[in-house]
């Protein structure tokens, strides 16, 4: 069957209505109080691990030199009798960027007096205690010992005495938070020179 061709006129197309776009209230935004609620809490939260981190890096370092007090006190009191001549452990106050802190540091009795040790440097290193830590000392001839303030040119003699004979200056000492009060550390010896060191006040165990 023949198929004539199909005639195909121009398609109509209508104008398209196009109206304006509704468009609703912004949505995921934050306001100017939830930025500043957030920002108050970022910064607390910040201010709180800060706090923690340098309350834990005080009680290790603290550790560390109480322990440091003790082992360095047994090798002064093997020494002594070694090389015959006495030994000693000295507490001072000192200025350190303004504040004054507590330090301690080994002496040896030498012909001209008491001196930093000649030998053994790095081993009897003077240290300071951490900002904020305060030292109370008891020795068995004194109910408190005077913990001066260093001054130049001045070189007292050290408080605790370990013997070329083999005795030691018995005694404690306390380190106490500053501002609370706590104890914090305690260290015992006796005539020996045999250390204990207790944290807060625990009993006694094992001497060094």
């Amino acid at each position: 069957m023949a198929v004539g061709p199909r005639s195909v006129g121009p398609r109509s197309v209508g104008p398209r209505s196009v109206g304006p776009r509704s468009v609703g209230p912004r949505q995921g935004g934050f306001s100017l109080l939830e930025l500043l609620v957030t920002l108050i809490v970022v910064v607390l939260v910040t201010s709180l691990v800060s706090l923690t981190l340098s309350s834990g890096g005080r009680d290790i370092e603290l550790e560390a030199q109480a322990r440091n007090i003790a082992e360095v006190a047994a090798y002064a009191l093997d020494e002594a009798q070694l090389q015959g001549h006495d030994y000693g452990l000295l507490l001072q106050r000192v200025s350190e960027d303004g504040e004054l802190r507590y330090r301690y540091s080994w002496r040896e009795r030498l012909v001209d007096g008491w001196q930093a040790p000649l030998s053994g440097k790095e081993i009897f290193a003077h240290q300071s205690l951490p900002e904020g830590v305060e030292l109370f000392m008891e020795l068995e001839e004194a109910a408190i010992a005077d913990i001066p303030l260093a001054v130049e040119d001045q070189e007292p003699e050290p408080q605790v005495v370990f013997y070329a004979s083999g005795e030691t200056t018995a005694g404690s000492m306390e380190l106490r938070d500053e501002d609370s009060g706590e104890l914090l550390w305690r260290l015992e010896w006796d005539l020996l020179g045999r250390f204990e060191v207790l944290r807060d006040g625990e009993a006694p165990g094992e001497p060094i």
